[in-house]
């Protein structure tokens, strides 16, 4: 019996045309999601492209892992409800303080979530009769539960949204990233335009390395003789144009004359498109030191530590540090031409290399993006998830001095 007095009907009493109704709907929706991943994949391998093929398909992988987690915690949570602990050890690094709770906010923020009363009544009446179940079991032995069940039901939740903001969030970004870039495609254009005028490109030409517009930028200007200078030079030069068409049209030819010295006429441009999609199959999985990091952040969101407004700095650090850094790479370029030569027959040219990158790894930089864009992902679906759970005057979610400036940050 529930409180209110009205018996719960098992699955034996249920009519047979309620249990075929939903569990029809419930296939369709799972059928339909499938078959647009399905056609998806079809459409891009069609297409050709096979890093954005792979990266749809780690993302199908990504929400088998998502599937996986919730059948283990729905099928173990009665299991876990039935774990009994001391009182002592549930009342450290609380979240928040001891006696501290939020339960009218959590009944009308889950009352304004489901459209209608009945359902989300249901759902607490569930919830509620399950852990005064868990309870009573271990009220018998003076112990409390580990978990309830109404707290796995919120992580269940918690684990969803943070697994989709992060794949809408990665998806979002790579879309935007190739809209920035799409600009190259005209400097690419005007290259190509330039390599078909056989007169301008037979033309004897000897360049002057010093009065070189790309060297007079980044190697006789701000920050040539002090390497500390060079890098103030990199730090504030990323909020600003970051590459200018003399910079591309530079790397364009260094890249050509290092990796297809026999074909000028490379499209530069298609290889980075390649090599963006390339990597967004890379950061758009959830890996497993970032689940690592999760759990991490969920056992120190202690009660005044203010955990989850410290963490928002990482992100920005660590964007700020590789930007600089690909900045400083460009000012790497310039100065191992300009210290060689006084003047080069033809055009300028530049080597990359990997030995400009932290531990000789260009993935490294890749590693810290992918890291950014996770760490960002979760304080997105952390707050949303505090903010419809226990509502925006929860303890968990902290103070509002603390909340702007983190949202802001990420």
């Amino acid at each position: 019996m529930s409180g209110g007095g009205e018996e719960e009907t098992t699955l034996e009493q249920t009519p047979t045309w309620i249990v075929a109704l939903v569990c029809t709907v419930i296939v369709a929706i799972s059928l339909a999601a499938e078959r647009f991943l399905h056609y998806g994949g079809k459409f891009l391998k069609k297409r050709g492209q096979k890093p954005l093929y792979e990266a749809l398909q780690k993302i199908k992988e990504e929400l088998m892992l998502l599937g996986f987690i919730s059948l283990l915690l729905t099928v173990t949570q009665n299991g876990i409800t039935k774990i009994c602990v001391r009182p002592g050890l549930t009342r450290h690094m609380l979240p928040c303080k001891e006696g501290e709770k939020s339960e009218t906010a959590t009944k009308s923020h889950f009352q304004s979530f489901f459209s209608s009363p009945d359902i989300s009544g249901t759902v607490r009446r569930l919830l509620a009769e399950g852990s005064s179940s868990s309870s009573s079991y271990c009220g018998r032995k003076h112990k409390v539960p580990l978990l309830s069940l109404e707290a796995i039901h919120h992580l269940h939740i918690f684990i969803f949204v943070l697994a989709v903001v992060h794949v809408t969030y990665c998806v979002l970004t790579v879309f935007f990233g190739g809209l920035k870039i799409r600009q190259w495609k005209h400097w690419e254009d005007s290259i190509a335009k330039d390599n078909y005028d056989a007169q301008k490109v037979l033309e004897p030409k000897i360049t002057q390395v010093h009065q070189h517009a790309f060297i007079k930028g980044h190697f006789l200007g701000f920050g040539k003789d002090s390497a500390l200078m060079g890098w103030l030079h990199s730090f504030f030069k990323q909020f600003f144009g970051s590459v200018t068409k003399l910079d591309y049209m530079t790397l364009r030819h260094g890249f050509i004359q290092t990796h297809c010295k026999s074909n000028p006429k490379f499209n530069f441009y298609k290889y980075m498109i390649r090599a963006l999609e390339d990597d967004f199959k890379q950061v758009v999985g959830i890996s497993w030191y970032l689940w690592i990091f999760v759990v991490i952040f969920l056992l120190l969101n202690v009660n005044g530590w203010h955990t989850y407004f410290w963490i928002a700095f990482i992100p920005l650090f660590l964007l700020l540090a590789v930007g600089t850094k690909l900045e400083h790479v460009i000012i790497q370029l310039a100065h191992e031409v300009a210290e060689k030569h006084a003047a080069i027959e033809g055009e300028l040219v530049v080597q990359p290399s990997d030995d400009h990158f932290w531990f000789h790894r260009p993935h490294f930089v890749l590693f810290l993006i992918h890291f950014i864009l996770f760490q960002n992902s979760f304080e997105i679906a952390f707050f949303f998830w505090i903010w419809v759970t226990y509502g925006f005057d929860s303890c968990i979610m902290g103070q509002v001095g603390y909340i702007v400036p983190r949202l802001v940050i990420g």
